[in-house]
C-alpha cells in the first residue's frame, strides 16, 4: 500500500509552513522526512494521518484521498506515533498498547486471544514486556515514546508514520526501535519517519526527502540525495558520506 503527498500545501493559523510538497513511499520503504527544525517536517506528517488538513493538494492512501476515508477505516490502514505521546494515565502498558486493536473490533467488544497476542508481540518488538503492568503515567518519557509505537504497531497497520520516534530514547532504546522499523519494512509496510539525526537517517531510511523552509529540495535514494553540496547548503555541516563498507555518514563540523 502506497503513500502520497501531492503538492501538499497547508497553513498553521495564517502562516503557510507547507508549499506544494511532494513525496511517496512504497511498500518495503522507510521514507525519511529530514530537514533543519522548523522546516515543517512534523506538519507534513500530521496532514498525512489528518491531524492537519492541507490548503491545497492530497495526501492519497492507494490512491484514495486520505481525508475522504472513514476514520476507522484510516485507523486500520495508518498507523501513527507522535512526538509527544499522550501519557493514558491510569492504564497499564499493557492496555495502552491494546488500544490499537480497537479499530479492528470496536470500543466495546471483548478483545480476543489474537487480540492479546498481537498485543505482546508488540510489546516485545520495543522491549516493553518488562513494563507491561506499569501505570503509563509513571513511566519516563522515552519509555513513552515506545507505548506510542507499541500501540501504533497493535494497529496493524500497512502505512507506519512515526514522528521522532528516537525522541527522548537512549542510544539502546534508539536503535531496538530503528531495527523494528526497518524490520516492518522489510516485512512489507511503507515506512514514513521524521529524523533529527541524519546519522540514523543515514543507517535505516531507504529513501530521504529533504525540507527546507517548507518546501521538498530533495527527494529520492538516502545515497544520492544526501551530497556534500546539499549537507552544506541545507544543513549547515560538514560531512564526509561515505557507501562503502556502507552507507554512513561522517560530520566533520560547521560548514
Amino acid at each position: 500500500m502506497t503513500l502520497v503527498a501531492n503538492a501538499v500545501t497547508a497553513r498553521l493559523g495564517s502562516r503557510e509552513v507547507l508549499h506544494g510538497i511532494d513525496f511517496r513511499v512504497r511498500p518495503g520503504e522507510v521514507l525519511g522526512l529530514v530537514g533543519p527544525n522548523g522546516s515543517g517536517k512534523t506538519t507534513a506528517l500530521r496532514c498525512c494521518y489528518r491531524a492537519l488538513t492541507p490548503t491545497a493538494g492530497t495526501v492519497l492512501v492507494d490512491g484514495v484521498d486520505a481525508h475522504a476515508m472513514k476514520r476507522s477505516e484510516l485507523a486500520r490502514t495508518v498507523g501513527v506515533g507522535t512526538q509527544e505521546p499522550e501519557a493514558s494515565v491510569g492504564l497499564t502498558v499493557r492496555q495502552s498498547v491494546a488500544l490499537g486493536r480497537v479499530p479492528h473490533r470496536g470500543w466495546f467488544d471483548r478483545p480476543t486471544g489474537s487480540d492479546a497476542d498481537i498485543v505482546e508481540q508488540c510489546l516485545d518488538r520495543v522491549d516493553l514486556t518488562g513494563l507491561a503492568e506499569r501505570d503509563v503515567g509513571a513511566l519516563s518519557g522515552g519509555e513513552r515514546q515506545r507505548v506510542a509505537i507499541a500501540r501504533a504497531l497493535a494497529q496493524q497497520p500497512r502505512i507506519l508514520l512515526l514522528d521522532e520516534p528516537t525522541n527522548h530514547l537512549d542510544l539502546r532504546h534508539q536503535l531496538v526501535v530503528m531495527n523494528a522499523v526497518r524490520d516492518l519494512a522489510a516485512e512489507g509496510l511503507a515506512v514514513v519517519v521524521t529524523v533529527h539525526d541524519l546519522r540514523l537517517a543515514v543507517e535505516y531510511c531507504t529513501s530521504l526527502a529533504v525540507l527546507d523552509n517548507g518546501s521538498v529540495v530533495a527527494t529520492g535514494p538516502t545515497a544520492e540525495v544526501l551530497t556534500d553540496n546539499l549537507l552544506s547548503d541545507i544543513f549547515g555541516i560538514r560531512a564526509i558520506v561515505s557507501a562503502v563498507p556502507r552507507l554512513s555518514i561522517d560530520i566533520i563540523g560547521l560548514a
